[in-house]
């Protein structure tokens, strides 16, 4: 439901942060599928994955379409003007590439989960929604924003011509506007609903309660700060930097700061993160907790 320029990344976002949701279920989906040391069922009966997918293909996929065909200007970031410019590529990249990308992004998740490289996993979350905000922010030439905010070609074009203001006023009385908040809050709703859902599942399995060091309320919010606020602020902070510095000395300044941000061991992020409970072992580490718990629960 964004601009396909952006879709792809946010797609790949979502399916990495279904996956770190649902972290602890997937490692008790693994422990299942080897119980006792024979496979006994198949990965691809994994239900967080095929729900997954199918929030891509009911949800993202339509909405998305609906928006191109509604205004294909908008929806290509102003690099076609109207349907007779509107390269048929375009269309089925944005109706197959929103499902492969959430494929692939819960498949890295997922397989960092498993690991136990939860941190791993949720780098993934921060690229994608990185590039994603990157892309909306300042885009390929600086001009992310004013495409985002502009409903086609013209208004794009005569942006110098007119104050900031009120091209954000006409972006909020548009048709554009109206379908994005119809359809959004079923599609962000939906997202954050399942987020939350799978985490607080999570949360009443097993070894759980060891692992979250903070009270559920404020786990959730240090999540979606995690996952929404410090990519946003990531890539605001890169669009500033380059704007003043330059590309090169921008980006490599930002991604100097971004390391020592995310990847020392007693960096703030990385603490944060465990303090919200997703699984830090590999999935065997826990498997005795399973066998006790379906143990306690047989009759007799």
């Amino acid at each position: 439901m964004i601009q396909i320029q952006a879709a792809l990344f946010w797609a790949y976002a979502i399916g990495a942060t279904f996956a770190l949701s649902a972290g602890r279920q997937l490692q008790w989906w693994q422990r299942s599928v080897y119980e006792e040391g024979v496979r006994t069922r198949s990965r691809a009966a994994n239900p967080y994955l095929a729900l997954t997918l199918l929030y891509a293909a009911v949800l993202l996929v339509p909405t998305g379409l609906f928006l191109l065909w509604q205004n294909p200007s908008w929806a290509t970031m102003h690099t076609v003007r109207g349907h007779d410019e509107l390269w048929a590529g375009f269309v089925l990249l944005y109706a197959g590439g929103i499902v492969v990308g959430a494929l692939l992004g819960f498949l890295a998740g997922q397989f960092l989960v498993l690991l136990g490289a939860g941190y791993g996993a949720y780098l993934q979350v921060v690229g994608g929604y990185f590039l994603l905000f990157g892309t909306l922010i300042h885009g390929w030439d600086g001009t992310g924003y004013q495409r985002l905010l502009t409903t086609d070609a013209r208004a794009f074009a005569d942006w110098p011509r007119d104050s900031v203001v009120n091209h954000v006023l006409d972006f909020l009385t548009s048709g554009t506007f109206l379908a994005l908040l119809v359809l959004g809050a079923a599609v962000i709703g939906t997202m954050l609903l399942t987020e939350i859902g799978w985490l607080m599942e999570g949360w009443r399995l097993p070894g759980a309660d060891e692992d979250r060091k903070v009270p559920r309320v404020l786990a959730i919010g240090i999540a979606a700060a995690g996952v929404h606020g410090l990519p946003f602020a990531g890539a605001l902070a890169a669009s500033v930097l380059t704007r003043l510095l330059g590309a090169v000395p921008g980006l490599a300044l930002f991604a100097v700061g971004a390391g020592l941000v995310l990847l020392p061991r007693r960096s703030p992020v990385r603490w944060l993160y465990g303090t919200v409970g997703v699984p830090t072992r590999h999935w065997r580490a826990d498997e005795h907790l399973q066998r006790g718990a379906v143990t306690s629960a047989r009759p007799g």
